[in-house]
Protein backbone atom coordinates (compact mmCIF):
# COMPACT_ATOMS: atom_id res chain seq x y z
CA UNK A 1 0.00 0.00 0.00
CA UNK A 2 2.44 2.62 0.74
CA UNK A 3 4.69 1.73 -2.68
CA UNK A 4 1.10 2.38 -4.41
CA UNK A 5 0.61 5.73 -2.60
CA UNK A 6 4.31 6.68 -3.71
CA UNK A 7 3.58 5.71 -6.63
CA UNK A 8 0.69 7.52 -6.86
CA UNK A 9 2.76 10.69 -5.31
CA UNK A 10 5.75 10.19 -8.38
CA UNK A 11 3.24 9.92 -11.06
CA UNK A 12 1.20 13.15 -10.26
CA UNK A 13 4.47 14.59 -10.04
CA UNK A 14 6.11 13.47 -13.16
CA UNK A 15 2.29 14.97 -15.14
CA UNK A 16 3.22 18.24 -13.09
CA UNK A 17 6.51 18.20 -14.38
CA UNK A 18 6.26 17.53 -17.94
CA UNK A 19 3.15 20.48 -17.94
CA UNK A 20 5.76 22.79 -16.07
CA UNK A 21 8.32 21.52 -19.19
CA UNK A 22 5.62 22.43 -21.71
CA UNK A 23 4.69 25.63 -19.96
CA UNK A 24 8.16 27.16 -20.28
CA UNK A 25 8.04 27.40 -24.11
CA UNK A 26 4.47 29.40 -23.09
CA UNK A 27 6.71 31.79 -20.88
CA UNK A 28 9.52 32.24 -23.24
CA UNK A 29 6.90 33.46 -26.05
CA UNK A 30 7.58 36.80 -25.25
CA UNK A 31 11.38 36.64 -26.03
CA UNK A 32 10.65 34.41 -29.08
CA UNK A 33 8.22 36.83 -30.17
CA UNK A 34 10.43 39.93 -30.10
CA UNK A 35 8.75 43.18 -30.39
CA UNK A 36 6.20 41.78 -32.73
CA UNK A 37 3.57 41.37 -29.72
CA UNK A 38 2.61 42.64 -26.85
CA UNK A 39 2.06 39.90 -23.62
CA UNK A 40 -1.49 40.54 -23.68
CA UNK A 41 -1.46 39.86 -27.04
CA UNK A 42 0.82 36.79 -26.79
CA UNK A 43 -1.72 35.31 -24.15
CA UNK A 44 -5.31 36.53 -25.91
CA UNK A 45 -4.16 34.86 -28.82
CA UNK A 46 -3.02 31.45 -26.94
CA UNK A 47 -6.44 31.42 -25.35
CA UNK A 48 -7.86 31.72 -28.95
CA UNK A 49 -5.67 28.65 -30.39
CA UNK A 50 -6.78 26.71 -26.81
CA UNK A 51 -10.20 27.09 -28.15
CA UNK A 52 -9.88 26.14 -31.04
CA UNK A 53 -8.33 23.26 -30.67
CA UNK A 54 -10.46 22.02 -27.92
CA UNK A 55 -13.92 22.66 -30.21
CA UNK A 56 -11.76 20.55 -32.85
CA UNK A 57 -11.28 17.75 -30.82
CA UNK A 58 -14.85 17.66 -29.68
CA UNK A 59 -16.33 18.15 -33.42
CA UNK A 60 -13.49 15.36 -33.95
CA UNK A 61 -15.20 12.76 -31.54
CA UNK A 62 -19.04 13.92 -32.23
CA UNK A 63 -19.43 15.52 -28.83
CA UNK A 64 -21.26 18.16 -27.27
CA UNK A 65 -20.89 20.94 -25.43
CA UNK A 66 -23.67 20.36 -23.27
CA UNK A 67 -21.19 17.21 -21.68
CA UNK A 68 -18.75 19.94 -20.42
CA UNK A 69 -21.34 21.70 -18.31
CA UNK A 70 -19.97 22.68 -14.72
CA UNK A 71 -21.71 23.04 -11.49
CA UNK A 72 -19.51 25.49 -10.49
CA UNK A 73 -19.15 28.13 -13.06
CA UNK A 74 -18.54 30.49 -11.10
CA UNK A 75 -15.34 28.68 -9.47
CA UNK A 76 -13.58 28.25 -13.40
CA UNK A 77 -14.39 32.02 -13.97
CA UNK A 78 -12.53 32.86 -10.74
CA UNK A 79 -10.09 30.97 -11.09
CA UNK A 80 -9.54 32.63 -14.84
CA UNK A 81 -9.42 36.25 -13.51
CA UNK A 82 -7.06 35.08 -10.41
CA UNK A 83 -4.76 33.50 -13.31
CA UNK A 84 -5.01 35.92 -15.83
CA UNK A 85 -4.37 38.90 -13.25
CA UNK A 86 -1.86 37.05 -11.44
CA UNK A 87 0.43 37.02 -14.89
CA UNK A 88 -0.50 40.65 -15.96
CA UNK A 89 0.92 41.37 -12.08
CA UNK A 90 4.53 39.87 -12.63
CA UNK A 91 4.40 40.90 -16.24
CA UNK A 92 3.78 44.61 -14.94
CA UNK A 93 6.46 44.15 -12.23
CA UNK A 94 8.96 42.85 -14.25
CA UNK A 95 8.82 45.88 -16.67
CA UNK A 96 9.15 48.69 -13.64
CA UNK A 97 11.71 46.58 -11.54
CA UNK A 98 15.03 44.10 -12.73
CA UNK A 99 12.96 41.44 -13.85
CA UNK A 100 15.28 38.69 -11.74
CA UNK A 101 13.64 40.61 -8.63
CA UNK A 102 10.15 40.54 -9.87
CA UNK A 103 10.41 36.69 -10.57
CA UNK A 104 11.89 35.86 -7.22
CA UNK A 105 8.92 37.59 -5.67
CA UNK A 106 6.22 35.83 -8.19
CA UNK A 107 7.74 32.48 -7.12
CA UNK A 108 6.55 33.09 -3.40
CA UNK A 109 3.41 31.69 -4.51
CA UNK A 110 4.10 28.45 -4.35
CA UNK A 111 4.85 28.47 -0.30
CA UNK A 112 1.56 30.76 -0.75
CA UNK A 113 0.00 27.60 -2.32
CA UNK A 114 1.35 25.39 0.39
CA UNK A 115 -0.12 27.07 3.35
CA UNK A 116 -3.77 28.17 1.12
CA UNK A 117 -3.44 23.91 0.79
CA UNK A 118 -3.42 23.28 4.71
CA UNK A 119 -5.89 26.38 5.47
CA UNK A 120 -8.36 25.66 3.04
CA UNK A 121 -8.11 22.20 1.82
CA UNK A 122 -7.05 20.68 5.36
CA UNK A 123 -3.56 19.01 3.99
CA UNK A 124 -1.11 17.60 6.27
CA UNK A 125 2.66 18.52 6.33
CA UNK A 126 5.10 15.66 7.70
CA UNK A 127 8.42 16.26 8.64
CA UNK A 128 9.72 14.96 5.21
CA UNK A 129 7.26 16.77 3.58
CA UNK A 130 8.59 19.82 5.25
CA UNK A 131 11.92 18.40 3.82
CA UNK A 132 11.03 18.80 -0.04
CA UNK A 133 9.77 21.79 0.09
CA UNK A 134 12.45 23.76 1.95
CA UNK A 135 14.92 21.47 -0.45
CA UNK A 136 12.75 23.10 -3.44
CA UNK A 137 12.75 26.22 -2.14
CA UNK A 138 16.36 26.77 -1.15
CA UNK A 139 17.52 25.44 -4.93
CA UNK A 140 15.61 28.35 -6.42
CA UNK A 141 16.95 30.93 -4.10
CA UNK A 142 20.24 29.77 -5.12
CA UNK A 143 19.10 30.16 -8.77
CA UNK A 144 17.90 32.96 -8.21
CA UNK A 145 20.54 34.38 -6.53
CA UNK A 146 23.16 33.58 -9.00
CA UNK A 147 21.17 35.38 -11.37
CA UNK A 148 21.87 38.48 -9.19
CA UNK A 149 18.23 39.05 -7.15
CA UNK A 150 18.16 41.51 -4.48
CA UNK A 151 21.53 43.15 -5.35
CA UNK A 152 20.13 46.52 -5.25
CA UNK A 153 17.94 48.79 -3.88
CA UNK A 154 15.78 51.30 -5.17
CA UNK A 155 12.42 52.77 -3.13
CA UNK A 156 10.68 52.99 -6.73
CA UNK A 157 10.74 49.30 -6.99
CA UNK A 158 8.62 48.64 -3.68
CA UNK A 159 5.43 49.61 -5.64
CA UNK A 160 6.50 47.32 -8.67
CA UNK A 161 7.40 44.93 -5.59
CA UNK A 162 3.97 44.81 -4.06
CA UNK A 163 2.52 44.40 -7.61
CA UNK A 164 4.43 41.27 -7.54
CA UNK A 165 3.56 40.00 -4.52
CA UNK A 166 -0.26 40.50 -4.88
CA UNK A 167 0.11 38.46 -8.33
CA UNK A 168 2.03 35.58 -6.06
CA UNK A 169 -0.78 35.88 -4.06
CA UNK A 170 -2.99 35.40 -6.93
CA UNK A 171 -1.32 32.77 -8.63
CA UNK A 172 -1.56 30.63 -5.39
CA UNK A 173 -5.53 30.90 -5.48
CA UNK A 174 -5.23 29.54 -8.87
CA UNK A 175 -3.37 26.48 -7.66
CA UNK A 176 -5.84 26.07 -5.27
CA UNK A 177 -8.97 26.32 -7.09
CA UNK A 178 -7.28 23.85 -9.84
CA UNK A 179 -7.23 21.34 -7.58
CA UNK A 180 -11.04 21.62 -6.49
CA UNK A 181 -11.89 21.93 -9.76
CA UNK A 182 -10.34 19.08 -10.93
CA UNK A 183 -12.00 17.24 -8.00
CA UNK A 184 -15.32 17.83 -9.27
CA UNK A 185 -15.20 18.36 -12.99
CA UNK A 186 -13.22 16.38 -15.97
CA UNK A 187 -9.82 17.70 -17.28
CA UNK A 188 -11.59 18.85 -20.56
CA UNK A 189 -14.29 20.96 -18.55
CA UNK A 190 -11.68 22.65 -16.58
CA UNK A 191 -9.58 23.37 -20.26
CA UNK A 192 -12.89 24.71 -21.88
CA UNK A 193 -13.94 26.95 -18.98
CA UNK A 194 -10.66 28.61 -18.27
CA UNK A 195 -9.76 29.29 -22.61
CA UNK A 196 -13.61 30.60 -22.94
CA UNK A 197 -13.17 32.95 -19.67
CA UNK A 198 -9.80 33.68 -20.65
CA UNK A 199 -10.79 35.30 -23.97
CA UNK A 200 -13.33 37.63 -22.59
CA UNK A 201 -10.83 38.87 -19.15
CA UNK A 202 -8.13 39.85 -22.04
CA UNK A 203 -10.11 40.30 -24.84
CA UNK A 204 -9.84 44.42 -24.32
CA UNK A 205 -6.67 44.76 -22.68
CA UNK A 206 -4.98 42.60 -25.81
CA UNK A 207 -6.61 45.20 -28.44
CA UNK A 208 -5.78 48.02 -26.80
CA UNK A 209 -1.93 46.62 -26.58
CA UNK A 210 -1.69 45.30 -29.79
CA UNK A 211 1.35 45.62 -32.28
CA UNK A 212 0.91 43.70 -35.03
CA UNK A 213 -1.92 42.59 -37.83
CA UNK A 214 -0.09 40.58 -39.98
CA UNK A 215 -1.28 37.50 -40.20
CA UNK A 216 2.24 36.08 -40.44
CA UNK A 217 3.80 37.20 -37.08
CA UNK A 218 0.57 36.09 -35.34
CA UNK A 219 -0.27 32.40 -36.96
CA UNK A 220 2.97 30.97 -34.40
CA UNK A 221 0.99 32.70 -31.40
CA UNK A 222 -1.87 31.54 -32.22
CA UNK A 223 -0.20 27.92 -32.26
CA UNK A 224 0.94 28.34 -28.78
CA UNK A 225 -2.96 26.95 -27.81
CA UNK A 226 -2.39 23.67 -29.09
CA UNK A 227 0.59 23.86 -26.68
CA UNK A 228 -0.99 25.56 -23.94
CA UNK A 229 -4.29 22.88 -23.78
CA UNK A 230 -1.37 20.10 -23.47
CA UNK A 231 0.63 21.75 -20.62
CA UNK A 232 -2.91 22.19 -19.05
CA UNK A 233 -4.04 19.12 -19.10
CA UNK A 234 -0.75 17.94 -18.05
CA UNK A 235 -0.82 19.78 -14.72
CA UNK A 236 -5.07 19.14 -13.82
CA UNK A 237 -3.89 15.40 -14.29
CA UNK A 238 -1.13 15.53 -11.37
CA UNK A 239 -3.69 17.96 -9.10
CA UNK A 240 -6.54 15.67 -9.41
CA UNK A 241 -3.83 12.76 -8.10
CA UNK A 242 -1.68 14.75 -4.98
CA UNK A 243 -2.09 17.64 -2.83
CA UNK A 244 -0.99 20.96 -3.45
CA UNK A 245 1.71 21.20 -0.92
CA UNK A 246 3.06 17.99 -2.47
CA UNK A 247 2.71 19.49 -6.06
CA UNK A 248 3.31 22.96 -5.59
CA UNK A 249 7.31 22.89 -4.74
CA UNK A 250 7.63 21.31 -8.02
CA UNK A 251 6.44 24.20 -10.13
CA UNK A 252 10.36 25.60 -9.20
CA UNK A 253 11.20 23.14 -11.91
CA UNK A 254 10.27 25.99 -13.72
CA UNK A 255 14.09 27.50 -13.33
CA UNK A 256 15.69 24.52 -14.74
CA UNK A 257 13.17 24.50 -17.95
CA UNK A 258 13.87 27.70 -18.64
CA UNK A 259 17.71 27.47 -18.07
CA UNK A 260 17.96 25.24 -20.39
CA UNK A 261 15.51 27.06 -23.45
CA UNK A 262 18.02 30.13 -22.80
CA UNK A 263 21.01 27.91 -23.13
CA UNK A 264 19.80 26.03 -26.52
CA UNK A 265 17.95 29.34 -27.88
CA UNK A 266 19.63 32.56 -26.55
CA UNK A 267 23.05 31.38 -26.38
CA UNK A 268 22.60 32.26 -22.02
CA UNK A 269 25.44 29.99 -20.38
CA UNK A 270 24.20 29.39 -17.09
CA UNK A 271 25.81 30.39 -14.00
CA UNK A 272 27.32 27.35 -11.50
CA UNK A 273 24.58 28.78 -8.75
CA UNK A 274 21.79 27.67 -11.20
CA UNK A 275 23.42 23.98 -11.83
CA UNK A 276 23.51 23.98 -7.76
CA UNK A 277 20.21 25.29 -7.35
CA UNK A 278 19.00 23.00 -10.35
CA UNK A 279 20.09 20.14 -8.47
CA UNK A 280 18.73 20.97 -5.21
CA UNK A 281 15.22 21.55 -7.01
CA UNK A 282 15.84 18.44 -8.12
CA UNK A 283 16.71 16.46 -4.83
CA UNK A 284 13.53 18.45 -3.44
CA UNK A 285 11.42 16.79 -6.28
CA UNK A 286 12.81 13.53 -5.17
CA UNK A 287 12.12 13.85 -1.37
CA UNK A 288 8.25 14.71 -2.63
CA UNK A 289 8.16 11.88 -4.51
CA UNK A 290 9.06 9.11 -2.13
CA UNK A 291 6.06 10.86 0.33
CA UNK A 292 2.86 8.82 1.47
CA UNK A 293 0.15 9.92 -0.33
CA UNK A 294 -2.45 11.35 2.28
CA UNK A 295 -5.59 8.90 1.01
CA UNK A 296 -3.07 6.47 2.34
CA UNK A 297 -1.74 7.70 5.34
Amino acid sequence: MASMSRSQNLEAILWVTAGTAVFSLIFASGKFAGDAASTLQILFLRYIGGSATLLAAMAATGGGLSQFRSARPASHFLRALVGAYGGVALIHASANMPIVDATAIGLLYVIFMVGLGVWFLGERITAQHWAGIVLCTAGAAVVMGSRGAFRTFDVAYLWPAAIAFAGAILLALEGILIKTLSRSDQPLTVLLHVNFFGILLLAVPAVLSWRSTDFADNLPLLLLGPVGITAQYFIIRGYRMADVSVLGPVDYTWLIFAGLIGFAFFQEVPTMGSVIGSAVIAAGGVVLALLKSAKAA
